[in-house]
């Protein structure tokens, strides 16, 4: 298995509720494709660097994770089309 750090800016103005909602759907494709989650770190409200979809600020979280490469797939084919992520982004951990 393969070590990731997959990072989210999600939209600013989500409530708690809804937004622990969208982390926990990205931490059970993890689980669902058997990764093991190390660490997931949400960094808060940060101001984004350009204007993306009208928003001016983004709510960041990174989920650390290991698992194959089939799990990489999933995440990114699901953030692309949950609304309430601006961003997204999967790399792959050196050794």
């Amino acid at each position: 298995m393969n070590k990731y750090e997959a990072s989210f800016v999600l939209v600013p103005n989500l409530e708690d509720e809804k937004r622990n909602g969208v982390i926990e759907r990205f931490k059970e494709l993890v689980e669902k494709g058997k990764g093991n989650i190390e660490k997931v770190d949400e960094w808060g409200l940060r101001k984004l660097a350009y204007t993306v979809k009208n928003f001016t600020e983004g709510y960041y979280v990174f989920i650390n994770f290991q698992g194959e490469a089939g799990i990489v797939d999933e995440i990114n084919r699901i953030a692309k089309i949950t609304d309430e992520v601006l961003r997204h982004m999967v790399i792959k951990e050196n050794e």
